[in-house]
């Protein structure tokens, strides 16, 4: 699995998912960075199969309404420390690893719970 965690997220979230042998890629690092529209983020994300991860609703609408990204991880969590969105992912790794594993899914991370929309 691959994941690309969005701009606005932290570069650790990219290291917590490379500590625990995930391939991960932080979106200022591909393309044009900040720069990169949403549409070029899915379309790259399809084409490499990796999962986006991302706190930008617009993400979720084209996932719905555009069929892309296939795979998105959408963070429902305000604004909370690096640290806690760590330890969130880090107690919902089993599960978000396993749903990952469909070909099309949106995941919504809240502070108490993972919501699994398949297909």
């Amino acid at each position: 699995m691959k994941v690309i965690c969005d701009v606005h997220l932290p570069k650790r979230l990219v290291a917590f998912f490379a500590e625990n042998g995930i391939e991960a890629i932080h979106g200022s690092e591909i393309l044009d960075g900040w720069q990169t529209k949403d549409s070029d983020f899915c379309k790259y994300a399809d084409e490499n199969s990796c999962a986006i991860i991302t706190k930008d609703s617009d993400f979720r609408n084209s996932h719905f309404l555009q069929n892309t990204p296939q795979k998105l991880i959408k963070v429902n969590l305000g604004n909370i420390s690096n640290d806690r969105l760590i330890n969130i992912f880090k107690e919902r790794l089993p599960q978000i690893l396993l749903a990952l594993k469909n070909e099309k899914i949106i995941i919504e991370i809240n502070e108490n719970m993972l919501s699994i929309l398949e297909g």
